[in-house]
């Protein structure tokens, strides 16, 4: 008897050991990463969802509707990385609110334009005229830009990227700045007469890209958009799949084919990328 009770015991410990070390590997086989996203549109990264889960890796996306938040919540460790933002805002945003970020790799150029609902072409708009810009520091500069490539403003000539309306020189329409949130730009097509849009939220509002009456090339360093995570995490095995990932032909081919020009695939090395200061140079 002592002896069926010896042998009952063992194999009960036999199998608590076996189920134990099927747990732990399950747990070490399941990997997820939380992204956070601004804009309604996910086309992106619903189709690396789908790759990466057959590669074993869980993407829950985590959805704002700000260009503040996604890196307020990344700093906070409420997730893992986020998506939406181009270099030159990130190192701006991150400095000043002393944020312990990196960014880890390249994504896409979103090309930023000008619409409007109440002229169709630039010769239209009238001396005076009111252009709504996204109000964001290096947004604005970035809106100040493409004004100036349109042939609408001259910029000092120590502009580096960033500014306000002193950054301005010449200003031969009198076009009067009106700057709002980045995601309002959209909506504010029906009150003014034309407005600078983040490609996002033109997508996200149904507005395509050749409906502008100008936007800016698809070639500028400092508008390359990243995927951004905490300082010291890019080597994280699961964050290192993630850009592998995005980096594929398959995901190349598949903005390529989805965005036709509005979203273009720019995947560049880390010392580029951060380079894009040379830029202003």
């Amino acid at each position: 008897m002592k002896k069926f009770v010896l042998i009952l015991i063992v194999l009960t410990l036999s199998l608590l050991a076996a189920c134990g070390k099927e747990d732990e590997g399950s747990a070490e086989g399941s990997k997820k990463v939380k992204v956070g996203v601004s804009g309604g549109d996910t086309r992106t990264w619903d189709y690396i969802a789908e790759i990466a889960k057959e590669k074993g890796l869980e993407i829950e996306l985590v959805k704002f509707n700000d260009y503040v938040q996604p890196n307020i919540a990344l700093a906070e460790g409420e997730i893992d990385a986020n998506a939406f933002q181009t270099i030159s805002y990130f190192d701006e945003f991150k400095a000043d609110q002393k944020l312990d970020l990196e960014a880890i790799a390249s994504t896409v150029i979103a090309p930023m334009g000008l619409y409007s609902k109440k002229h169709k072409a630039l010769e239209d708009l009238p001396d005076g005229a009111t252009i709504a810009l996204p109000n964001e520091g290096t947004n604005f500069g970035r809106a100040l830009l493409l004004l100036q490539e349109a042939g609408l403003i001259t910029l000092t000539d120590d502009f580096e990227g960033i500014g306000a309306e002193d950054k301005i020189k010449d200003n031969p329409k009198n076009l009067k700045i009106e700057a709002v949130a980045a995601g309002n730009t959209p909506r504010f097509l029906d009150d003014v007469d034309a407005s600078i849009i983040n490609n996002n939220f033109a997508v996200e509002a149904e507005i395509a890209l050749d409906e502008a009456l100008f936007h800016e090339s698809a070639t500028a360093k400092p508008y390359i958009n990243i995927i951004a995570a905490q300082t010291g995490d890019a080597d994280r095995p699961e964050l290192q799949q993630l850009v592998e990932i995005y980096h594929s032909e398959e995901v190349k081919n598949f903005i390529i084919e989805e965005y036709k020009g509005s979203s273009i695939p720019t995947f560049v090395s880390l010392e580029e990328l951060l380079n894009y200061k040379d830029s202003w140079k």
